[in-house]
């Protein structure tokens, strides 16, 4: 097949976050036996480097400017005008903002041509991109949706997470509205684990829904070689992303201090991309250190006694978790950290979703080696049987095949 692959995130390096990940990898696979176009947009940030290798993996690659918070209208002239073109047109500003009228000619002009047979826009956000007629053109038009953005507002108002409650509230029946609409544009639509079946079935319709979950790179995150034994904890996770610094400040200024009165030397490394200054200043509290990009995140795995995540926000499987439990870290989350995922009967992580929960099953696993052991042995059984990029890859390849 000639597949052209839509992506505003630049999927590479696939170590930035899970969109970046779960494309690169889904790319890799489908290039092996298919011709892959890529089109994507490029920050400031992305090197030639990283163009290079990205190209080394697809049959093309194109690269539009990605748009910056400079191109935006400032102000509340701004907000308003954007709020009026959401509740116009029904496609919300986290949408608008990435679709640029150079990127849409040059879809338009590689579709018209014919020099694809399938599309699949990787993550929702890049619907906007997919006009309707292009059904009538190729055979298979994808969305890989990640994770809904209506769902994720109901989950962020429920949590008391919501950056702007009373903005939030207003939008809640746009984006279910606009949810409903984008996924008339598809031939089949894309989740990653049966909880969002449930939750997208009444938007899909007719539309088929397919799961394909997340995967982990066994090269890159190798199963440890010692318990390190200690009283250390890590999180991971792009670090500007709002449900990651949602969880490290619950962490940090939360979690960890009851278990520093157990444990006077329980230390939380916050591993991640592009800290913000709140994530940043969480390292002047005693026993966390924030770390920044690191070359190397298995390292820090295989150095933690336990890996955390207390996820209150976002939908879907967490890379995190996985490439937690493949490089051998027992693990401690929450429903929404362990979605997804067969962890209870056997057990192959502890779960918690109080502070109380938290201290216990984490004070459970620093005095017990072998639950250690346990959970450490299960956890990669689980990554090596069920969650590799070749499985995932197989399950999106054969949603195009279909």
């Amino acid at each position: 097949m000639r597949i052209l692959m839509i992506s505003t995130t630049f999927p590479y390096p696939p170590t930035l976050g899970g969109t970046q990940i779960r494309t690169f990898y889904l790319l890799k696979h489908l290039a092996q036996r298919h011709e892959v176009t890529l089109v994507t947009q490029r920050s400031d940030e992305v090197t030639e480097e990283e163009v290079n290798t990205l190209s080394t993996h697809v049959e093309k690659l194109v690269c539009f400017p990605r748009p910056t918070a400079a191109d935006l209208q400032p102000g509340l002239t701004g907000k308003a005008s954007r709020f009026a073109h959401f509740l116009a047109t029904g496609t919300p500003p986290s949408t608008t903002y990435l679709h640029t009228p150079t990127m849409q000619r040059w879809i338009d002009e590689w579709v018209e041509g014919s020099h694809c047979d399938a599309i699949t826009c990787e993550h929702s956000v890049n619907e906007v991109f997919v006009r309707p007629s292009y059904r009538q053109r190729v055979k298979k038009v994808v969305v890989d949706i990640h994770s809904s953005l209506y769902g994720t507002l109901v989950n962020q108002l429920q949590t008391g997470t919501a950056e702007k409650p009373l903005r939030d509230r207003l939008n809640l029946p746009l984006l279910r509205r606009y949810e409903r609409r984008y996924a008339q544009k598809f031939t089949d639509l894309v989740i990653t684990t049966e909880e969002d079946r449930q939750f997208f079935a009444p938007i899909a319709g007719a539309t088929p829904l397919h799961v394909v979950p997340n995967g982990v790179d066994l090269v890159q995150f190798p199963y440890r070689s010692a318990d390190p034994g200690g009283h250390s904890l890590v999180f991971v996770g792009a670090m500007d992303y709002i449900a990651n610094v949602d969880t490290a400040k619950f962490l940090a200024q939360v979690i960890l201090p009851p278990l520093r009165q157990r444990y006077a030397d329980a230390t939380l490394y916050l591993v991640g991309n592009k800290p913000t200054a709140e994530v940043q200043a969480l390292g002047n509290l005693p026993g966390v250190v924030v770390t920044g990009r690191v070359p190397s995140v298995a390292e820090y795995l295989h150095r933690a006694t336990v890996a955390v995540v207390p996820m209150r926000i976002g939908f879907g499987i967490k890379n995190k978790t996985l490439e937690a439990m493949a490089a051998g870290v027992p693990v401690v989350a929450s429903d929404r950290g362990l979605e997804g995922l067969a962890v209870d009967q056997p057990q192959r992580a502890l779960r918690a979703n109080t502070v109380d929960e938290y201290v216990g099953a984490i004070a459970q696993l620093f005095d017990q080696p072998d639950l250690r052991a346990t959970l450490s042995a299960r956890g990669r059984e689980l990554i090596e049987d069920t969650f590799t990029w070749e499985r995932a890859g197989q399950a999106y390849e054969a949603v195009l095949n279909g």
